[in-house]
């Protein structure tokens, strides 16, 4: 991922560095738990642990041997010396670094993820509890239908939000997995409390089996997690992108004071972080086919995943995290109107309440296929000539007026029918407390 979508922290999290130091910390590990064994001798753990490597000198090597962890080792162990560094990697094979480091920079990345997610549903409780009495059209298919209020609506994205951090810890759990057990995964090298020494220091569990590398059905579930944690986003952002619309105007993203919105139009107030959050939506949908291509591997072991892996996972990570933060930035500067929402709500002259008076026809007798001809006519004329008005249209409908013209008010009234919105809240676990 370019820098420019890739906060620091989860480059730290993938950085060659971070990877190099993980591997160190396994083999320093392993030894200790071979030392423990009598396998090694203990005198020559101090050398070990005081082993050192330089992230510039291991690509050197690797440019000549073209192997990344035969580089690392033949670099860690020139800073050991001889004869302890004969120790080192003992009875172990390459993936018994990469999977077991990279099991550590999935539950790292998840923890930061899931700590940015967290202040996203932050931002968006409180708005919800802001305007939870706040009145608005409800849209679907793009079209108004019936009122809501604009903090039942935010408070669709919560839950939407909680559901996907439960989602990536429960995926981060999965793939936290380590395995050292060597070539073909039988321990044929190895004792098992070699592995069970490491993993458990690393705060890893030990994959039930394994090959020579670890299913990547685990890793698919991470990236599924990703993917859809950037749709959870995706559609916060889709919805904001809808209410700044011009003709709608009900919500927009923060606007910088020297901010600009266009080269060439200066009127332009337009929604770029939401919709670099939907862009880079895509990406992660990408990455995720790439990581469910990566579960059918050969035998005990190929690499076929190894060149894909090392750029989707640092990507969806670092992507999803960036996008975590910009939707934070989006919610706690968004700009509500809730005269421009109340206004939309009266469209047409409340055509939003046209399934009220249809069915306070049906109820005073009439057949529903009348009624709904009488209501969808007078509806229709409305939308076409604005300045008619659907109440109106219906107060001059003798038929109309006759059987319900008493409860036209009532019918009319936005707050009917939403009594029970307070129960989303109360599922939420949000309260009922603030109003607007």
């Amino acid at each position: 991922m370019i820098e420019r979508y890739s906060p620091p922290a989860m480059r730290a999290v993938w950085s060659d560095q971070h990877r190099f130091e993980l591997w160190l910390r396994i083999e320093i590990l392993a030894c200790e738990a071979w030392a423990s064994l009598g396998r090694i001798p203990p005198s020559a753990l101090p050398k070990i642990r005081g082993g050192t490597f330089d992230v510039t000198k291991i690509a050197e090597v690797e440019a000549r041997v073209g192997h990344d962890v035969i580089a690392f080792l033949t670099v860690l162990n020139e800073s050991i010396g001889q004869p302890e560094a004969r120790y080192v990697h003992l009875g172990m094979t390459s993936q018994d670094l990469n999977d077991t480091a990279m099991a550590v920079q999935m539950v790292e990345s998840a923890r930061i993820i899931g700590h940015d997610l967290a202040t996203v549903r932050e931002a968006a409780a409180e708005l919800a509890i802001k305007h939870r009495k706040t009145l608005m059209a409800g849209r679907t298919h793009g079209i108004v239908a019936e009122p809501i209020t604009f903090g039942f609506k935010v408070a669709g994205w919560v839950a939407e939000l909680d559901r996907s951090i439960a989602r990536l810890e429960q995926a981060a759990e999965d793939a936290g997995v380590g395995r050292v057990s060597g070539a073909v995964g039988t321990h044929g090298t190895i004792d098992p409390r070699v592995e069970e020494h490491v993993c458990r220091e690393l705060g890893l569990k030990v994959d039930v089996v394994s090959t020579q590398v670890v299913a990547r059905d685990r890793h698919s579930e991470f990236m599924a997690a990703l993917a859809i944690a950037a749709g959870t986003l995706e559609r916060i952002a889709t919805e904001i992108r809808h209410l700044q619309r011009s003709e709608i105007s009900e919500a927009f993203e923060p606007f910088g004071k020297e901010q600009k919105g266009s080269s060439a139009m200066p009127h332009k107030r337009n929604p770029v972080l939401t919709e670099r959050v939907c862009g880079l939506a895509r990406v992660l949908r990408g990455h995720l086919v790439t990581a469910l291509e990566n579960t059918a591997l050969w035998h005990e072991r190929d690499i076929s995943h190894s060149s894909a892996e090392r750029v989707i996972f640092p990507d969806a990570c670092a992507a999803l995290d960036y996008m975590a933060i910009q939707m934070h930035k989006v919610l706690r500067g968004l700009e509500v109107r809730p005269e421009r929402m109340l206004a939309n709500l009266q469209f047409a002259g409340g055509v939003v309440f046209s399934q009220r008076v249809l069915l306070a026809l049906v109820e005073s007798g009439m057949s529903r296929e009348d009624a709904y001809l009488i209501v969808q006519k007078a509806a229709m004329q409305a939308m076409d000539d604005p300045g008619a008005g659907f109440r109106a249209l219906l107060e001059r409908n003798d038929e109309v007026s006759g059987r319900i013209g008493p409860k036209m008010d009532h019918l009319f009234d936005p707050w009917r029918g939403l009594e029970h919105t307070d129960l989303a809240y109360e599922r939420l676990g949000l309260g009922v407390r603030t109003t607007t």
